[in-house]
C-alpha cells in the first residue's frame, strides 16, 4: 500500500484543518492511504471525530517508516476505487443520477428527498421529505420553458419609465369614467393571473426550477399589471369602478382548479388568450396615450403567458392522449358552474362601447357597438385556433369555444 503525507503543522480543526485532509482524500489513488501529521494537541480527537461521521476508517499511527522520523497521528484509508471521498460522504447521492450521463437532465420524477437541492447536486442522506406534490415532469414540463424564462427577464419594463404618466390628455367625463371601470374589471381579472401561478409555483418540485421561474416570472408580470392598471384609473378620478358578482365569481373558477394542467388550459389558454385580444383592443382603441402604451406592454407580457400554456399543454398531450378530454371537461365544468352568471357585466361592455365609439354620436355608437362584437368574435377565433393546434377536432374545438366564460377571462 502506498502511504501519502499530509503534514498539518499546527492547524487544527477548529481552524480549517479539515479542508486539507479532505483535499488530500479527494486525491488518493485507488489502495492509497494517507497519514496524517501534526502538532495541535486536540488534532487526534477532532480528526477521529471527523472521520467517524464520514464512515472514514482511522487507525492508529504504524511504525515509522526510517529512524527519526515522526510517526503520524493518524492514518486514514481511502476506498478501493480511490478519490472521490467526498462523493461517498454520509451515503450523499446525485441529483440527477439516474440521468447522470447528461449534463443538467431533468428527472422524471425526483424524489422529494431532494428537496431544494439543485438539480445535479450532491444530496446527503437524511436530507426530510419535502412537500412539493407536483413531481411528476409530465404534468408540468415545457421544453420551451428556459427560453421563455430567458426572453421574458430580458424583456422586463420599469412602470415608472416605461410609460409616459405625464403624457397630456383630456378626456370628456363620460369617457374617462369608462377608461376607469375598464382598468378595475382588469385588475380583478390580472389578480386571479397573479395567484394562479404563485400557487402552484410553491408545489412544484425545484428540480423543474425552469416551470419554476416561468411561474414566477408571470406573477411578477402581473403584479406590474395590476400596478399600472391601478394607477391609470385613478389618474384621474379618486376612485375604482364596480367589480360585480358575477364576475368574482367565473375568476373563482380559476382558483378553485387544483390540476396544474387545467388551471393553465382555463388561465392562460383560453383566460389569458382572449385577454390579450381585449388589450390589443385596447391598444387600438384607446382615447389617451398613457392608456395605449400600457395595454401595450402588458399585450406583449400575456402572449409570453399564452405560449408557455400552449407549450406546456401540447407536449403533455403528446404523452397523456386521455388530456384532451379532461380539457373538454373542465371547460364544460366551468360552464355548467357560471351559467346561472350574468357574465361581462353592463358596465364593462358598455364601456369597451364608448371608448371605441368615442363620442356619443349615434352613427358613432353604433360602429363601436360593432367594434365589440368583433372583439368577442375575434376571442372566439382565436380560442378555437389554438384548441385545434393542442388536438381538438375542429367542431369540438368551435362548440368548446362557444362554452367559455362570457366574462373573457
Amino acid at each position: 500500500m502506498i502511504i501519502k503525507r499530509l503534514d498539518l503543522g499546527d492547524l487544527g480543526f477548529d481552524h480549517g484543518a479539515h479542508l486539507l485532509v479532505r483535499h488530500a482524500l479527494d486525491h488518493l489513488d485507488a489502495g492509497e492511504a494517507l497519514a496524517v501529521h501534526g502538532s495541535h494537541p486536540e488534532l487526534v480527537l477532532h480528526l477521529s471525530a471527523w472521520c467517524r461521521a464520514r464512515g472514514i476508517r482511522c487507525e492508529p499511527p504504524p511504525e515509522p517508516s526510517a529512524p527519526g522520523d515522526p510517526p503520524p497521528v493518524a492514518w486514514l484509508s481511502g476506498s478501493p476505487e480511490g478519490g472521490g471521498v467526498r462523493a461517498r460522504e454520509r451515503g450523499a447521492q446525485r441529483a440527477g443520477d439516474a440521468v447522470a450521463s447528461v449534463p443538467d437532465a431533468v428527472h422524471a420524477f425526483p424524489p422529494a428527498t431532494w428537496g431544494l437541492a439543485a438539480r445535479g447536486a450532491l444530496v446527503e442522506a437524511g436530507v426530510p421529505a419535502f412537500p412539493f406534490d407536483i413531481r411528476d415532469r409530465d404534468m408540468v414540463w415545457a421544453d420551451e420553458a428556459a427560453a421563455i424564462y430567458a426572453q421574458a427577464a430580458a424583456a422586463q419594463w420599469d412602470p415608472q419609465t416605461a410609460i409616459d404618466w405625464c403624457a397630456p390628455f383630456v378626456l370628456p367625463d363620460e369617457i374617462e369614467d369608462a377608461v376607469v371601470q375598464i382598468m378595475t374589471y382588469l385588475i380583478e381579472n390580472e389578480s386571479a393571473a397573479l395567484v394562479i401561478p404563485a400557487r402552484f409555483a410553491s408545489r412544484i418540485h425545484p428540480h423543474f426550477r425552469e416551470v419554476i421561474q416561468v411561474l414566477a416570472i408571470q406573477a411578477a408580470d402581473e403584479a406590474r399589471h395590476i400596478e399600472i392598471f391601478t394607477r391609470r384609473a385613478l389618474l384621474r378620478r379618486a376612485a375604482l369602478g364596480l367589480s360585480t358578482a358575477g364576475g368574482q365569481a367565473s375568476l373563482k373558477t380559476l382558483l378553485d382548479e387544483p390540476d396544474f394542467a387545467l388551471a393553465s388550459f382555463l388561465l392562460s389558454v383560453l383566460g389569458e388568450g382572449s385577454f390579450l385580444a381585449l388589450l390589443w383592443f385596447l391598444h387600438q382603441h384607446a382615447p389617451d396615450p398613457v392608456t395605449r402604451q400600457l395595454a401595450r406592454l402588458a399585450a406583449q407580457d400575456e402572449a409570453r403567458h399564452v405560449a408557455f400554456g400552449m407549450a406546456h399543454l401540447r407536449r403533455h398531450a403528446t404523452i397523456d392522449p386521455r388530456l384532451i378530454d379532461r380539457l373538454g371537461l373542465a371547460i364544460e365544468r366551468r360552464h355548467d358552474a357560471l351559467q346561472e352568471t350574468a357574465g361581462l357585466n353592463e358596465e364593462v361592455f358598455d364601456a369597451l362601447v364608448l371608448i371605441a365609439a368615442g363620442s356619443w354620436d349615434p352613427q358613432a355608437i353604433a360602429a363601436g357597438h360593432g367594434q365589440v362584437l368583433a372583439l368577442q368574435q375575434e376571442m372566439d377565433r382565436g380560442r378555437r385556433g389554438r384548441l385545434q393546434k393542442l388536438g381538438f377536432p375542429e367542431d369540438e374545438a368551435a362548440r368548446l369555444s362557444a362554452l367559455h366564460t362570457r366574462n373573457f377571462m
